[in-house]
């Protein structure tokens, strides 16, 4: 191909919750090291769509599910099922066809990708009017459905559970259209260095207990610093690793706060090499973001919720201790009793480990790429046979 242009798979994704767009990476860089004279193009569809709504829209999403959960659990409750409230809260999302109609005919692109709901709507209402007849692909970026994310025109749906495909196809999704290959996760986590290499990165005793604690990718946890203080009732010094992200204001406080810990604190921002963190921790407290537990899992390293938000991470939460990957803290309190147990007992963890084994992601992103070439490929395939159809007929005087 040095003669004629790349082919483009085009990854449509937003920034309203760090999930769809760290999928929307994690294929982005698959397709590079993967797919020969391809080049991903990633697209934040509010940012381009709605150019003028979109920075208020994220502010008062992030500000919004952070101060009034109760009313984004409202929402997320009423449109879960489509009813006629949905689809015209729906529909408000879904404007904005004929920027992307634009989008779509500059880049020309041989297989669309989405990782972001109201995308996915948009890219099946440009199909159904026939503006457009390119293959779609539609990565769901947690463990749990909503209506938002299925569309009849939608090709394929790649999906993190078999219980989440089992779901799907009782919602009236052909079987044969949902992939289960877990939630994509980046390339690191099939490349991490040999646990030895990084406690001696690290200065990590691997007698002692060490504790990850994230808190989203903007820092949401809970009431702040009160919990990281009541981890110094845990009468075992631990070492502890607190990823603040992009709070940089938790980050500043929490290192004048626990500056005199009895614990080995390592306080950091933004982490580039979480994957390096979960694989020298014993238990990692979070939030369950579905690509963040699914890091995790590729890294063996059982979960500890606590603070879920409503809407998907409760149904997260809840695939995640079924499934005997997780399990929750309801308070403070529980959380520093769950702790100091397991400091003391590490046979729980070593059974949700066996339980991560079974159920390994680390080849997501690869595996979620399969689907997406494969559905490039059927199209390629249907579109030259028709052609061939089409010439033949030409030739012998029939018409379609």
């Amino acid at each position: 191909m040095n003669n004629r242009e790349k082919n483009k798979y085009l990854i449509l994704s937003a920034t309203f919750g760090e999930g769809h767009k760290q999928v929307a990476n994690a294929i982005s860089e698959a397709v590079n090291y993967m797919v020969a004279d391809t080049e991903p193009i990633t697209i934040d569809i509010m940012e381009w769509v709605h150019p003028n709504l979109y920075p208020i829209s994220n502010y008062i999403y992030k500000k919004g599910i952070k101060k009034f959960p109760q009313v984004y659990s409202f929402l997320y409750k009423k449109t879960r099922v489509k009813n006629s409230f949905s689809v015209k809260l729906n529909s408000i999302f879904l404007t904005g066809m004929q920027t992307m109609l634009k989008i779509i005919q500059e880049i020309k692109p041989k297989v669309v990708i989405s990782t972001y709901p109201f995308a996915a709507g948009i890219i099946s209402k440009l199909k159904e009017q026939g503006l457009i007849d390119i293959p779609s692909v539609t990565i769901i970026t947690d463990y749990t459905d909503h209506s938002y994310w299925i569309y009849p025109s939608t090709d394929q749906y790649v999906v993190g559970s078999t219980q989440l495909r089992d779901r799907l196809i009782v919602l009236g999704v052909e079987e044969d259209k949902i992939k289960t290959t877990g939630i994509p996760v980046r390339k690191r986590f099939m490349d991490v260095l040999p646990k030895d290499v990084l406690l001696n990165k690290y200065m990590i005793n691997p007698n002692m207990f060490t504790l990850l604690i994230m808190g989203g990718g903007d820092g949401f946890f809970g009431k702040g610093a009160s919990t990281f203080r009541a981890l110094e009732s845990i009468s075992t010094p631990i070492q502890l690793f607190i990823v603040c992200g992009k709070n940089k204001k938790l980050k500043t406080q929490l290192e004048w706060e626990l500056k005199g810990s009895k614990h080995d604190v390592r306080i950091l921002g933004y982490c580039e090499k979480i994957e390096e963190l979960m694989a020298i921790s014993d238990l990692m407290i979070s939030k369950p973001g579905g690509v963040t537990t699914s890091e995790a899992m590729a890294m063996d390293l059982p979960i500890l919720i606590h603070h879920s938000l409503p809407g998907q991470e409760e149904d997260n939460t809840e695939y995640l201790c079924r499934s005997g990957f997780a399990f929750v803290a309801n308070s403070e309190k529980d959380l520093i009793a769950k702790v100091e147990n397991l400091v003391y007992d590490s046979a729980p963890l070593r059974w949700m480990k066996q339980r991560m084994k079974k159920y390994q992601t680390k080849t997501s992103s690869v595996d979620a790429l399969r689907v997406i070439v494969e559905a490039a490929k059927q199209d390629q395939l249907l579109k030259a046979t028709n052609s061939i159809i089409i010439q033949k007929q030409e030739r012998i005087g029939v018409s379609i």
